[in-house]
């Protein structure tokens, strides 16, 4: 089956095999859904044809029409007014049906989905902290033995930009907030969107064109490795850059890496884990009908 996430800036497919539990194929693009959307409220046309270029390209390498396959929308088409509409907009193109789902959904696939890895990886998970911080939103989700408290902050990456990114601390008042209010300190913080994957694939020497999650998963990244790859990156031109973070991210990697930063200091700790498992994964062990992850938000 195919599992297909739309969100704020990246477009994500993967082929899910349900018995082994392994990804047979993987398809991401750029497609900054959530461009403008701050400041007009309206996903653009040229947006619209950016996602359908990217699908398309995506059809070259997956089975649509003879596999199961279920898109998910997220912050950008919930913020837009035009939300909805685009999304028909985007099934009448491609034959490819986008579901907007809500934070909570949301929030339960990248839980599903961290822990499925960390359980692959023989990692503790029953106390952790999960940051998933996309192009338009963040969802942060606390769980321990007691249960899961969740909550999306509509601040991403690409609305961070828009909106002025020296604006970051009044921007993450809400986020510091919420974590002040959490009664304890969870056992792990995993990081398991773009931002954290990037940086942990920069600390290995890996350009992005020969990303490889098998690398990523796991991986601790302290504090001061992610301001050296801040001062690493701000030092290099738009084209080096591009060549480490990949085309349509260099403008906002900056940002995501300064987003990560205060988050995690926010929330107290010193480092985190890196997981490359989100949405679309979560997504496919629902697909699945995977009994064994019980995630309830």
């Amino acid at each position: 089956m195919i599992a297909c996430d739309l969100g704020s800036n990246t477009l994500r497919v993967v082929e899910f095999d349900c018995k082994s539990g392994h990804r047979v194929k993987e398809f991401e693009k750029i497609v900054k859904s959530a461009e403008g959307v701050t400041k007009s409220g309206l996903i653009s046309t040229k947006t619209v044809d950016r996602i359908v270029e990217a699908i398309d390209e995506a059809r070259e390498i997956f089975d649509f029409e003879h596999n199961r396959v279920r898109g998910v929308a997220t912050a950008a088409f919930r913020l837009a007014q035009n939300g909805e509409l685009v999304l028909k907009e985007i099934e009448e193109r491609t034959g490819v049906k986008f579901d907007l789902i809500s934070p909570k959904e949301e929030s339960e696939f990248s839980l599903r989905a961290v822990e499925f890895r960390l359980k692959k990886l023989g990692i503790r998970s029953d106390s952790m902290l999960v940051m998933d911080l996309g192009g338009g939103s963040t969802e942060l989700i606390y769980k321990d033995e007691n249960g899961v408290i969740s909550k999306s902050f509509d601040i991403g990456i690409v609305t961070a930009v828009e909106m002025g990114i020296d604006e970051i601390d009044m921007i993450l008042t809400p986020i510091k907030e919420f974590l002040e209010h959490l009664s304890k300190r969870a056992f792990i913080f995993v990081g398991n969107s773009g931002t954290p994957t990037t940086i942990a694939s920069f600390m290995e020497g890996i350009e992005y064109r020969k990303y490889d999650y098998k690398k990523v998963n796991g991986k601790i990244v302290s504090i001061a490795e992610m301001r050296e790859v801040l001062k690493r990156l701000l030092e290099m031109d738009v084209e080096e850059r591009k060549r480490w973070v990949g085309v349509g991210r260099e403008d906002l990697i900056i940002a995501g890496v300064e987003l990560v930063l205060k988050i995690v200091q926010m929330a107290g700790f010193d480092e985190i884990v890196v997981i490359d498992d989100g949405v679309r994964e979560g997504l496919a062990l629902k697909m699945c009908g995977d009994s064994n992850f019980s995630a309830t938000i």
